[in-house]
């Protein structure tokens, strides 16, 4: 079991490298769409497209690694007054039985769509730039997929009493 926890782990931590590269992307991609524009008098087609693609796929590549760090807001008012196994058995049940079927629902819906968009070579069909839809769609299906496993990871410790430090580890970059 302890195996399985690391893995996700990792996959989050993983993931979490893959948005700052994405975050690395946008300013770029930012920077230059400023100096195109207002330096040569040539604004970009993509970059409306490159920016809210990149800031979709950062937030959701990092929002695994966000729950496994707890580095997510929390307001927790009412679990402080709780007694800690109460609190653990209440955060086991909603993360294991609310959300983790959720968030398998979203994944599912995802990665559908990620597929048929593969499948149909879709493009946006706003843009004068029409890129395709389909890696934009895999990294969101695949940042949900990763969250949702994180999600089940955490109920699961919360149930038995483990932190993610118990496991913790340290990707070098």
């Amino acid at each position: 079991m302890t195996t399985l926890l690391t893995i996700v782990d990792r996959i989050s931590a993983i993931l979490s490298r893959i948005a700052d590269l994405v975050t690395l992307v946008l300013v770029v991609s930012m920077i230059y769409e400023v100096a195109a524009r207002y330096v040569f008098s040539a604004p970009t087609i993509w970059a409306f497209d490159i920016s809210y693609m990149c800031t979709g796929t950062l937030f959701i590549l990092g929002a695994a690694n966000a729950l496994r760090e707890d580095a997510h807001v929390r307001i927790d008012f009412l679990a402080q007054k709780m007694p800690a196994g109460l609190r653990r058995a209440v955060e086991g049940v909603v993360f294991l039985l609310m959300l983790t079927p959720i968030f398998t629902m979203l994944s599912d819906f995802a990665i559908r769509r990620a597929w048929r968009a593969w499948q149909t070579a879709e493009v946006e069909m706003v843009s004068p730039w029409a890129p395709l839809m389909w890696p934009f769609y895999g990294l969101l299906a695949l940042g949900l997929l990763a969250l949702t496993l994180q999600i089940a990871v955490h109920g699961l410790r919360a149930i038995l009493r483990q932190d993610s430090t118990d496991t913790d580890f340290e990707l070098k970059a």
